[in-house]
């Protein structure tokens, strides 16, 4: 068993040597498995700890303890080190050999030391002009090579003073690339940029390097750094903004949490309300006055937010003329195509081509996708273009097969650029089309409704369609929700089922969870596309869902799996979260499958993008498989619909398994099989919008496998995590000329 060897009163061990091979490195923690030979003599030694950035051939000492582990035996587990310059010419070529240095590889390695011997690494750190001396070497790779030399050595500067800290030198690389050559001074000047400027560093780490710096728990950049990062973790959660009351409290209960963790006593929120006038004060922040509440936002959210209220407003004050005999061709159109739309569903049409703002609401099976078709075939009959968008590329590719056209991303239609890193499509340079119509809009954003807001043409019309009752976007805003709580955008909701067969269980469940009713189940063993299983602990859950997974569904539907089966959760933590299930899916569906990288995924696997990447274009929640992977040049490749990406290895962290996801992660995806895990212990989550979201992600069949009392708790929770915005009441505060006050 493990102890804490690095408790207060342990005793330390320093060790030197040479690193003889890197087993195992996580590019994204740093946690590292090596074999080191002692500079001592006798057998070599296995290494383990944070050990960034280590190369074969490297001279190291190290601090740490020994420890007996269970399954691995006696390893030495490194609490810090320091990287020595090898001495002699052959430790000098195995350490530059190993990679160490972009563009020197073993050839070039042995011809750098046949010429410079033992100076070579003084030669790399004091003349590196000197490096065209060896033949063959021109000066622009010689420049190269010294520009990576200097990036170690920076590197290595970083990782020494964050050890120094006693802060993760996993961090190292992150900060290099935030702030270059000047990193460490950033750190001394003020640690606390850290949380706001670099991924993956949040305020607890940047405040314990402020810790160690000797900041006291009451400075003013701790307190504003603590204010900043709550509003910046609510952004997370999907607000645009908190009530300044609610601003304070998590504040000082994030302050309270970090003092309590270094032993010393409490920040007092006295001490927090000045922090957030003083933010605001300088422009950091905007208070924002509306009866008694005063809303804290961030300067661009607040902005966002006006920017779109005004122009969904110019949307409803400029109605366009009511096209002639509209009526009359949809009823051609009807027709010809030998449908029947219901009273609401020409009320639709009929609105969407005399309003230049629609919302068009409605649940499974009510006509949304007969609709636009009718739509777009009208729209076309009177020499107008309609154009088709959804927040995803899956939501798209469903529109586009749906409907019989084409239709993209937002991010494709409004032309991101990676380069730029911007949209190309904005007022300056507006979209072509007449009736743009936005599928799946309860996942759209306020930063992307505000980019396809300021780049539609003069006279268009903009048709929103989409699920009131699903659950609101992954970024901040609550695009569907606002505009219909707004009261003045006009609405047409669709209530009556057509898309319903007989013998088919899932769209008339999807109903009765939207009414807080019990889904109907069919009588044991006849067969059904929406079934429980009941199972009450997690083992049972878990062996239940590998017999569905890997036996019984492939079977009785003829599917593959990988391709056509979709785990989902509520959470990711805890025995039944995504991170335990797609461990034991993967082990289930894909056992074999080479190891990518330092990392747990393997070639064969089903991924997904969990941030959004406009350099690679790919976006949070988009889904893939990787089916190769490259050592030499320290790459993956991965396959997303129909297209290839290349990641390097760094950019690893941004994939995750996606055998299983949580719901959340599963909007606006459509998948023939779902298998839905329930249990008591996700109660956080168990909510009504989130089983019915679940449920409608199925087109083949539905399998709840868990415990009965979870789905009726879920069942029984209409309560909603609602978001603070404030698009619909500004949008309405300006249709009544009534500006909202400042705080």
């Amino acid at each position: 068993m493990r102890t804490d060897l690095f408790a207060p009163g342990a005793s330390a061990t320093l060790l030197e040597g040479v690193i003889e091979r890197v087993v195992y490195a996580d590019p994204g923690s740093g946690w590292t498995v090596a074999s080191l030979q002692p500079q001592a003599g006798g057998a070599a030694v296995t290494l383990v700890g944070t050990l960034p950035g280590l190369r074969p051939g490297e001279s190291v000492r190290l601090e740490g303890a020994w420890e007996n582990d269970r399954r691995y035996g006696r390893q030495f587990r490194v609490r810090t080190f320091t990287s020595l310059p090898p001495s002699s010419a052959a430790a000098i070529e195995k350490y530059l050999a190993s990679g160490l240095v972009r563009g020197v590889g073993p050839v070039l390695a042995r011809r750098l030391v046949q010429h410079f011997d033992t100076s070579t690494l003084e030669v790399l750190e004091r003349e590196p002009e000197r490096l065209s001396e060896v033949r063959g070497l021109g000066k622009m790779r010689a420049a190269a090579i010294r520009a990576a030399w200097q990036e170690q050595r920076h590197l290595q500067e970083i990782a020494l003073f964050l050890q120094a800290h006693d802060l993760g030198s996993h961090y190292a690389l992150r900060l290099f690339r935030a702030y270059g050559a000047g990193a460490v001074e950033v750190l001394r000047q003020d640690p606390y940029r850290l949380a706001q400027e670099v991924t993956g560093i949040g305020f607890r780490s940047a405040d314990h390097v402020a810790r160690a710096l000797g900041l006291p728990l009451d400075a003013e950049p701790r307190l504003e750094a603590g204010v900043l990062h709550v509003l910046d973790r609510a952004t997370d959660e999907g607000h645009c903004f908190l009530p300044r009351p609610a601003l304070v409290m998590r504040t000082t209960q994030l302050l309270a949490e970090a003092s309590a963790a270094a032993g010393e006593t409490p920040v007092p929120a006295s001490l927090v309300e000045p922090a957030v006038d003083a933010l605001a004060g300088r422009g950091a922040l905007v208070l924002e006055s509306e009866g008694n509440e005063v809303a804290v936002y961030t300067p661009r959210l607040h902005d966002l937010e006006r920017r779109c209220a005004r122009a969904l407003q110019a949307l409803l004050l400029q109605a366009p003329p009511a096209p002639a005999a509209a009526a009359d061709l949809m009823a051609e159109l009807e027709a010809k195509a030998g449908l029947s739309l219901s009273k609401s569903q020409r009320q639709a049409v009929l609105a969407a081509l005399v309003s230049r703002l629609l919302v068009i609401t409605g649940g499974p099976g009510t006509g949304k996708t007969t609709l636009v078709r009718v739509l777009l075939d009208l729209v076309e009959r009177l020499r107008l273009r309609g154009v088709l968008c959804a927040p995803t590329g899956r939501a798209a590719k469903r529109l586009a097969a749906a409907s019989g056209r084409e239709a993209s991303t937002l991010h494709r239609l409004l032309e991101w650029n990676p380069r730029e890193a911007r949209f190309l499509r904005a007022a300056s340079r507006p979209l072509d089309g007449d009736v743009f119509v936005v599928d799946e809009t309860s996942m759209v954003d306020l930063p992307l409704l505000h980019h396809l807001l300021q780049a539609l043409p003069p006279q268009s019309r903009l048709l929103c369609v989409g699920d009131a009752d699903q659950l609101p976007s992954v970024g901040p805003g609550a695009t569907l929700a606002d505009l219909l709580a707004s009261g003045c955008v006009p609405v047409v909701q669709l209530r009556e089922l057509f898309r319903q067969d007989e013998k088919s269980l899932i769209v008339h469940n999807a109903h009765r969870i939207r009414r807080g009713e019990p889904p109907d189940l069919p009588p044991p063993g006849q067969r059904a596309d929406f079934v429980h299983i009941e199972r009450q602990t997690p083992a049972s859950i878990l062996a239940t869902l590998r017999q569905l997974v890997c036996e019984r569904l492939p079977a009785s539907l003829g599917v593959e799996a990988e391709k056509s089966i979709q785990v989902l959760t509520p959470m990711n933590r805890g025995a039944l979260g995504t991170v335990a299930l797609n461990a034991a899916l993967q082990e289930w569906l894909n056992p074999h499958g080479t190891t990518v990288g330092a990392t747990a995924l393997r070639v064969g696997d089903k991924v997904m993008q969990v941030r959004n990447n406009y350099d690679l274009d790919v976006f949070n929640g988009d889904q893939g498989r990787i089916i190769a992977v490259d050592e030499k040049k320290r790459q993956v490749l991965v396959h997303f619909d129909e297209r290839a990406v290349h990641y390097d290895f760094e950019a690893l962290h941004e994939l995750a398994p996606a055998y299983a996801m949580t719901v959340h992660k599963a909007q606006g995806s459509e998948y023939p099989v779902v298998v839905l895990v329930l249990h008591a212990q996700h109660h956080v989550m168990l909510q009504r919008n989130l089983l019915y979201t679940a449920v409608t992600r199925a087109r083949r069949q539905v399998v709840l496998v868990g415990q009965r009392r979870a789905l009726h708790t879920a069942l029984s929770n209409a309560r909603r995590q609602d978001r603070h915005t404030r698009l619909g009441l500004r949008l309405r505060a300006l249709l009544e000329e009534r500006p909202l006050a400042p705080g």
